[in-house]
């Protein structure tokens, strides 16, 4: 039963995950607050397990045990029902949500199925040690780690490339519902023989499972159902290892959405000409048989604006191939000879590859997430740089600034600008819906209209508005708005995300103060009384989940968001749990001494890693993070059979350790998203927990073995 639960919950909590990043434009910001939630839930389920003398909540019986499971399993498809349809009821339509509104809604949503998960872990050990005192508090540790590692295995290796999720909600708990099932009708001691009942008494017995199954078989037929509630132009839907894909169809048009953020919409003919020809108009005496164009993304209609300057190549790259096939299935892009499409990461596309390019063109989304940061870098330019020719010219574009520019904005700006400028000679900015910086080794002509009258290219919004809409005096105004002192925005240092969590605060006249005073509140309370060796696992657990965080991180930064490595990350530093909790368990010598070295080997670990990272960057292989990732968690297993051993394996002090631990996790997810790496970058957020763990060490070291003092 713990197996089957564990695999269940690990493979809801991803597929929740991913619905709510699918709800809320899915920047790692909202991963943050998930986490949080649902390790501090299922901190608070621990801890509802044993109330004040020993008593459970639930009195301990297999009886509770069945209709807890069967509740388990009959929540994950609700719960993505209900996300599914109360978003646009609890927020309106179409419009972005602040930051404490998210964190309540997602608090609230993820409750019932969390405190749910957190209650069943320690209530299963409770009742075994009815039936056997001695039952050790690691074992069902041990047994949980080997579901949550099948879970996160079954999820990361196929279901995210096979199933949509209410299929894999479906398969994650038919083992449960088949153990619950077992367990139902097991022969009890004292107990009539299961033949020699009334055919009424089984049917009843059997009528919550066949409800659950229902429920389970109920949500299949309500996959696309549901989905078409809030989008009723929907026409096409695809779950993808990257994240869903849908196409609407309303008023004539096809809007091309990836997790909820419009990418191609057939009816912005703006766009497409200002991204094509800002760029390709000041390229001279090439347009024809020797031009070559890269192409990022795109947007609905760039190609038949580029195919206007007649290029001998196009390379267009683009990494999910599903958004490529959507765009090219409804019309929001033309094919024609000399296109090259290429499923890859820009990237990685652009390190392994020796051509060079006449223009270099992005259509990313804004920088608002670590995976799209890494587009907006000095790494990335200077990669750019090195595959243009002499003459070439690199564009993007942020957000267009109407009349006021905010602070906010105008350090936004002024970070790309100066990111731009330590690689390109000239860079210009020019105003409007979007802002485009070009990037050359020549000056940028900004009379745009003229540049395209003179190479015979008509177009329909640059011919008829540009000149009302960018003056001289607009784009001087911008210039000179640009602060030089702006920090440049680095891989290891995202600088803009620092921005992008202030803005969110600032765009809903809110302030983060009362986030950050509630975490150092919850904190303090969550360490008062603690005991020394409850302490040392509760950074442990943060440890263990900031490294975690840490490694997916460096690991976007310099290889591409490709989901598959990404989930074996996951599943990785679940499976060093597993040997880490069963060497703890043999090891009873010394426990103090053996915690305090592995404090001392994440130190090490953590620092080594760190240190490569910075240093190589693309260069160390990715065997190194999943080495990192095993021996980091395998060590915090380890402390976790050491901690019973060290203050005792009493039923108060087992609850107590995964308490602990999940809180720690929870803080660790929080800390190390939102506040450590976009406020003091990788190598500071690494040095903040090597510190953690170096007052860990100092805690141990002060505390006699005889005694437990409370910190």
């Amino acid at each position: 039963m713990i197996i089957a639960t564990g695999i269940s919950s690990v493979v809801t909590q991803l597929l929740i995950i991913r619905e709510f990043l699918t709800q809320f434009s899915g920047n790692e910001f909202v991963i943050a607050l998930i986490f949080f939630n649902w390790l501090v839930l299922g901190g608070v389920g621990t801890r509802l397990a044993r109330l004040s003398g020993g008593r459970s909540l639930l009195p301990a019986s297999t009886t509770g045990l069945v209709w807890l499971s069967l509740l388990a399993a009959a929540l994950p498809v609700l719960l993505i029902l209900t996300i599914r349809i109360t978003r646009d009821i609890v927020f309106i339509h179409g419009s972005a949500a602040g930051f404490y509104p998210i964190l309540a809604y997602t608090f609230l949503l993820t409750a019932p199925y969390a405190v749910l998960i957190g209650f069943a872990l320690p209530y299963s050990l409770l009742i075994l040690r009815c039936q056997k005192p001695s039952y050790p508090g690691t074992h069902v540790y041990i047994t949980d780690n080997i579901g949550d590692i099948a879970g996160g295995a079954l999820f990361s290796l196929a279901m995210v490339f096979l199933l949509t999720p209410m299929q894999a909600i479906f398969i994650s708990n038919l083992p449960l519902l088949i153990c619950t099932g077992l367990l139902l009708t097991a022969p009890k001691p004292n107990a009539l023989d299961v033949g020699s009942r009334p055919f009424i008494a089984k049917i009843a017995q059997a009528a919550p499972f066949i409800v659950v199954l229902l429920i389970l078989t109920g949500g299949l037929s309500l996959e696309r159902t549901s989905l078409v509630l809030g989008n009723p132009g929907l026409v096409h839907y695809k779950e993808s290892r990257y994240g869903r894909i849908t196409v609407e169809h309303n008023d004539h048009q096809y809007t091309l959405r990836m997790d909820g953020i419009p990418i191609a919409n057939t009816s912005n003919t703006r766009a497409a000409e200002e991204a094509v020809h800002y760029p390709l108009s000041q390229i001279n005496d090439r347009v024809g048989d020797s031009l070559n164009i890269l192409l990022i993304s795109a947007r609905a209609g760039i190609l038949r604006e580029i195919k206007k300057y007649n290029p001998a190549a196009v390379d267009y790259v683009e990494i999910d191939p599903h958004i490529t096939a959507a765009l090219f299935r409804y019309n929001m892009l033309a094919r024609y000879s000399g296109i090259t499409t290429i499923n890859k990461d820009a990237m990685a596309f652009l390190r392994h590859t020796d051509r060079l390019y006449d223009a270099v063109i992005t259509c990313l989304p804004e920088p608002d997430t670590f995976q799209l940061n890494r587009f907006y870098t000095t790494a990335f330019f200077t990669l750019v740089q090195d595959h243009l020719n002499t003459d070439g010219i690199f564009s993007f574009s942020a957000n267009g600034i109407d009349n006021y520019l905010s602070e906010t904005d105008r350090q936004t700006l002024s970070t790309l600008y100066n990111t731009a400028a330590d690689r390109f000679s000239h860079v210009t900015m020019i105003p409007g819906a979007s802002t485009f910086f070009l990037c050359a080794s020549q000056p940028i002509i900004t009379d745009i209209p003229r540049l395209l009258e003179e190479k015979g290219i008509q177009t329909r919004y640059i011919d008829r508005f540009y000149s009302g809409d960018v003056t001289s005096a607009r784009i001087n105004e911008l210039a000179s708005e640009i602060d030089p002192a702006a920090p440049r925005n680095h891989d290891i240092h995202p600088v803009l995300m620092k921005r992008m969590f202030a803005d969110w605060f600032t765009t809903f006249d809110t302030s983060p103060a009362l986030f950050y005073t509630t975490i150092a509140v919850f904190l303090l309370l969550s360490l008062l009384r603690v005991r020394t060796g409850t302490f040392v696992l509760f950074t442990t657990g943060f440890t263990n989940m900031a490294a975690e965080l840490l490694t997916i991180f460096a690991f976007q930064i310099f290889f591409g968001y490709i989901y598959l490595q990404i989930g074996l990350i996951v599943t990785i530093f679940l499976t060093g749990l597993l040997p880490g909790a069963w060497m703890g368990q043999q090891c009873r010598k010394n426990p103090k001494r053996a915690l305090m070295g592995l404090d001392v080997a994440l130190i090490i670990l953590i620092g080594l890693f760190t240190l490569a990272v910075c240093m190589a960057g693309s260069r160390v292989p990715m065997v190194v993070y999943m080495i990192f990732g095993f021996l980091v968690s395998c060590a915090c297993g380890f402390q976790f059979p050491m901690i019973l051993h060290w203050q005792g394996d009493t039923q108060k002090q087992a609850v107590s350790a995964f308490s602990a631990d999940l809180i720690g996790a929870a803080f660790g997810a929080l800390m190390i998203s939102t506040i450590m790496i976009p406020s003091i970058g990788l190598p500071g957020a690494a040095i903040a927990l090597i510190l953690l763990k170096m007052l860990s060490l100092t805690v141990m070291g002060a505390t006699h073995n005889a005694t437990q003092h409370p910190l």
